[in-house]
């Protein structure tokens, strides 16, 4: 059985990206501890690519890893 925990969709509002992950939990995490994320457009945001191993966005160059997005929560 696994136990690893994953991103399933992602949102975002003026100051925050909103991770919604596989066990049920909606991870808050400021844009701010995200400096090439913080001024992207609605556009970029929306070019996400969620895998196994985290959150990608081409254009921006800018990879998320889980365990990076956990780390900005507590």
């Amino acid at each position: 059985m696994s136990t690893s925990v994953e991103a399933t969709h992602v949102r975002f509002d003026a100051d925050s990206m909103w991770v919604d992950l596989s066990d049920g939990r909606v991870l808050g995490v400021p844009l701010a501890g995200f400096p090439s994320l913080l001024h992207a457009s609605a556009e970029q945001f929306a070019e996400v690519r969620i895998s196994s191993r985290g959150l990608h966005w081409e254009a921006l160059d800018e990879d998320i890893f889980h365990c990076r997005v956990a780390g900005r929560i507590g």
